[in-house]
Parts: structure tokens; sequence; C-alpha cells
């Protein structure tokens, strides 16, 4: 039994080396992200409530559309993996990737990549899709070339279900821009309903970036 404890230990520990904390909402804590709003739009609403035994940031949006930004600096070849939590109460029925009036999500998580001016600032935009099937990408329709959109979710049947994700943040650069990413200088979440004029509700957990995937235990078969 003291192997197979230490045995887990050892792959707990690898699993988050060299760890970086971007998001630490279980501890109440929102130190470092600000609020980022937009002209003319109204604010949608965030705030560190309780769900179920843990603290966690819930995000009502109205009409509205806003976001939290955390500035920060980071070199996604080193640290490239990023880990969150997310739970939606649903997805937008006039949700749709594809043009400006539907690019409503209940759910995203942003990486901003700033170039020499602004007009180079890049971000990779991994959304909980209302109608992108999960694992597509698509250019924003508000910035096709700057940003793209990745559906790590897609439409409503994990609702109301807390889902865990993990994504290469230097792969997916790679991929959907074709060349070596720069350094990171920012994460971002938002939760939007303006284009469509509905409703979402979406609950955000911790937020890290680690050097290394989370590996598979192998005496109890399940996801440290």
């Amino acid at each position: 039994m003291g192997r197979i404890v230490a045995t887990a230990l050892l792959l707990t520990l690898a699993g988050t080396a060299a760890a970086m904390t971007v998001g630490r909402f279980s501890a109440g804590d929102l130190t470092g992200w600000q609020e980022q709003t937009f002209r003319g739009k109204r604010k949608t609403t965030y705030s560190l409530v309780k769900d179920g035994e843990r603290t966690v940031l819930k995000a009502q949006s109205r009409g509205s559309a806003s976001g939290l930004v955390r500035t920060m600096s980071f070199d996604p070849k080193a640290q490239p993996w990023l880990r969150w939590s997310w739970k939606v109460a649903g997805t937008l029925t006039r949700g749709d990737e594809g043009v400006k009036g539907g690019d409503d999500y209940a759910a995203r998580v942003y990486v901003i990549f700033p170039g020499t001016f602004f007009w180079q600032t890049r971000a990779i935009n991994y959304i909980w899709a209302n109608r992108l099937p999960k694992g597509a990408s698509t250019p924003n329709p508000f910035a096709p070339r700057n940003v793209m959109m990745v559906a790590v979710e897609s439409g409503g049947a994990g609702a109301g279900k807390w889902l865990s994700e993990e994504r290469n943040v230097y792969e997916d650069y790679v991929r959907l821009f074709g060349e070596e990413p720069p350094r990171a200088e920012g994460v971002a979440l938002m939760t939007d309903s303006d284009n469509t004029g509905g409703e979402a509700t979406a609950w955000y957990g911790d937020i890290v970036l680690a050097e290394k995937r989370k590996r598979l235990c192998s005496c109890c078969m399940r996801r440290w």
C-alpha cells in the first residue's frame, strides 16, 4: 500500500510541475483580475459564490458583454498546458459562431498574445460552443485574422455539470496561426449575450498553467 501511495504522489507531483496560478477562485481570491468593459454595452456580472463546498466565479449575462482579464507574462512553450474547470446553465439558442450577430457564448477563456502594434494582437479563444462541433476551430467573425476560436465543449448536453479542461496552448497556436507563438501576456474570461440579446450563466473554477500534462495514475486509473 505504501508503495502505491508513493507512486501516486510522484505522479501527482510530476503532473503539476512548474505550475503557475492564473485564477484562485476557490480561495476567494480575485487578485490581479481587472474588468474589461465595452463602450455602449451593459456589463456582465461576475461574483465569487459557493457552489457546493467550493468557491467559484459566477458570471451572469443578460444581453450584456464584459470580461475579466488577468495580465501576466508567460512562455507558452515552457508552460503550454492550460487547465480549468467550468459549468454552464445552457448554451445560447441564437448563438452562431459563423456570424457577428451570433458571436455570444455562455463561457469562454482567452489566451492573449500582444504584437508590436495593437492591431497585431492575437488570441486563442477557448469556447463552450453553441453550434460549432467539439474540437473544431474557426476564425472569430469580428477579428478573423487575429482571433481563433476553439470549441472545447459544444451544445447543451453537458450543461449543469462541472467539466475539467486541458489544452496545449503552444500546439494550438502553431496549428491555428502557422508559426511559433510570442510570449503570452494575459488570460481572460468572458460570458456574453449582447449580440443575440439572450441570457447566459456560467461558473468558472481555478485556472492554472503547467509545464507538463496531467498523467493518468495506473494504480487507480483516474486522472490526478
